[in-house]
């Protein structure tokens, strides 16, 4: 797993796959989500706009990467 820093104490779960390099473009990133591929904390997320904060874990396609300040 992958710690990623983020600025402030919240970033938008669309957002945060791409600057943690999970996915290349925000059309993958809109797709995967909707399509129930991306989890936060272990359960499937399909809100694009969920809000996460340090400690917030995300996976996709087998990789994590970890919300920090």
């Amino acid at each position: 797993m992958r710690d990623v820093p983020i600025d402030g104490d919240m970033i938008r779960l669309g957002q945060f796959l791409k600057l943690a390099d999970l996915i290349d473009t925000g059309g993958e990133g809109k797709i995967l989500i909707a399509s129930g591929d991306v989890t936060v904390n272990g359960e499937v997320d399909v809100r694009r706009g969920r809000q996460l904060h340090p400690g917030d874990v995300v996976e996709v396609q087998g990789r994590r990467a970890r919300v920090v300040s």
